[in-house]
């Protein structure tokens, strides 16, 4: 098997692993430590001796025996290691999968947003600390400390691993699609950096989001996310020239969006939209189900659009939905009345300065005519975004409207 391949194996293996240390052994930063000294093992040796017949007993024993050896002196750690290799299976290894378990755990409410999704990224995901560092551009013992400490928060938190129940359950359940929600978005437009997106972020959000919705089929919300990911992830040749910059989704050539992942996360809102209820998910994923059915941007059904986000308003409100908002109710009433809806959000702290509302109301105002305006707000949003393919795309604006 190939190392790629093995990489793949291996991401979907070390949540199953985990889990099975875990319910076993309990002390959830020491088996998780133990894991990917195993995983780390594997790495090295797969690709060259083959994959063992059970791999995931493989994992299990040896990270079994690491973290044995971790409570023993460093003589018997030793005498251990020279046998780690060695494929034993443990008889009593669970056929149970733990995963999601695994995600409520990493998503626990004394976690921080970001210390939620460093650790979801490591425990479930399988990525290393270095990989995960690069991913949000700090340094690897940055991140490695942000890891230690939320381990050491859950340990402190005493929680069981089990899935919680009732009322709980579900607030759980929210936090872990909105951790899997952020690595999509980091991944979709990276925050920072050269590169427009990140496509292994990208790939991985969605790898978590089909694992969840194959342990929670009927839940509504689960399949509008992953719908929202797919759609919009058939995108991703499109959005960018061959150099790197930006094409907005107006200007894009749709017969480059792949097709299979369409329609696939059209038929998922078709189902999410059958559910009893409807949630912020499923409502995003229906509005990218409507530019996708656009064969051209001029054929985009804008009225649904509008429509839609004014549900999403009502049931989240967020300044981001009403930005965007404006930008559907500019295509049907005109730019003016984008502009006016834009004004509202002025007042909103959250929105003092974003790149986004500048960039949004430069679009609109150069549809007015006011390049003057559209000229100074182009370039303020370019120097209020830290992602280099944003700048360049914003500096290239204002460069055409320069007075």
């Amino acid at each position: 098997m190939t190392a790629p391949a093995v990489e793949d194996l291996l991401r979907e293996l070390t949540p199953q692993v985990l889990g099975a240390l875990v319910r076993r052994h309990g002390q959830f930063e020491d088996c998780e430590d133990a894991v990917q000294e195993a995983v780390l093992a594997a790495t090295a040796q797969w690709p060259a001796d083959g994959v063992p017949n059970n791999p995931h007993g493989w994992l299990v024993t040896v990270a079994s025996r690491r973290l044995i050896d971790h409570m023993r002196s460093d003589h018997a750690r030793r005498e251990r290691e020279s046998a780690a290799a060695t494929e034993v299976v443990p008889e009593d290894v669970p056929d149970t999968d733990d995963t999601l378990v695994l995600l409520f755990l990493c998503c626990h409410p004394a976690l921080t947003p970001s210390s939620q999704t460093a650790l979801t990224l490591r425990a479930v995901g399988g990525l290393t600390t270095a990989e995960i560092a690069r991913a949000f551009l700090v340094p690897e013992a940055t991140m490695a400390a942000r890891i230690s400490r939320a381990k050491q928060r859950i340990r402190v938190a005493g929680s069981s691993f089990t899935l919680p129940s009732g009322a709980e359950r579900e607030d759980r359940l929210r936090v872990v699609l909105h951790v899997l929600y952020l690595i999509f978005n980091e991944g979709y437009t990276a925050s920072s950096g050269s590169e427009l997106h990140r496509a292994d972020l990208a790939y991985e959000a969605i790898r978590l989001a089909r694992m969840v919705r194959a342990q929670l089929p009927d839940n509504s919300e689960v399949a509008g996310l992953l719908a929202l990911m797919l759609l919009n992830h058939a995108r991703r040749e499109a959005r960018t020239t061959a150099s790197g910059d930006l094409v907005p989704l107006g200007e894009q050539d749709r017969t480059s969006w792949d097709r299979d992942l369409v329609e696939e996360g059209t038929e998922l809102v078709k189902a999410s939209l059958a559910g009893p209820e409807l949630g912020p998910y499923q409502l995003q994923a229906a509005i990218a189900a409507t530019h996708s059915d656009a064969d051209t941007a001029e054929e985009t059904n804008w009225a649904q659009v509008h429509a839609l986000y004014l549900i999403l308003e009502r049931i989240a409100p967020n300044p981001m939905v009403t930005l965007n908002r404006a930008i559907a109710l500019a295509e049907t009433e005109g730019p003016p009345a984008g502009l006016a809806l834009l004004a509202t959000l002025d007042s909103d702290e959250r929105m003092a300065g974003h790149h986004r509302l500048l960039s949004v109301r430069a679009h609109l105002l150069e549809k007015t005519g006011d390049l003057a305006g559209a000229y100074e707000n182009y370039r303020r949003a370019a120097k209020a975004t830290a992602s280099l393919a944003e700048q360049r795309h914003l500096q290239a604006r204002a460069a055409r409207l320069r007075p």
